[in-house]
């Protein structure tokens, strides 16, 4: 089940709600009873298995060098 991050305005409490996805934007209550609260945008780490990615061939720099960068 996701888990939601939120903060609370009034005391600034940080506190984690796990919910069904459908139950995503639904208010939460602090753990200490306030209920000005708002939903925090998450971070997502996203790893592979694999070893370093290998940098594009035909110049280099964000875009193969097509900008001037590389």
């Amino acid at each position: 089940m996701p888990r939601y991050d939120f903060r609370c305005r009034a005391c600034g409490a940080t506190f984690e709600v796990n919910r069904s996805m459908t139950a995503a934007a639904d208010p939460a209550p602090c753990p200490d009873g306030h209920d000005d609260t708002v939903k925090l945008l998450s971070t997502v780490a996203v790893t592979g298995r694999g070893g370093p990615v290998p940098a594009p061939s035909g110049g280099g720099g964000c875009c193969g060098g097509a900008c001037g960068c590389g």
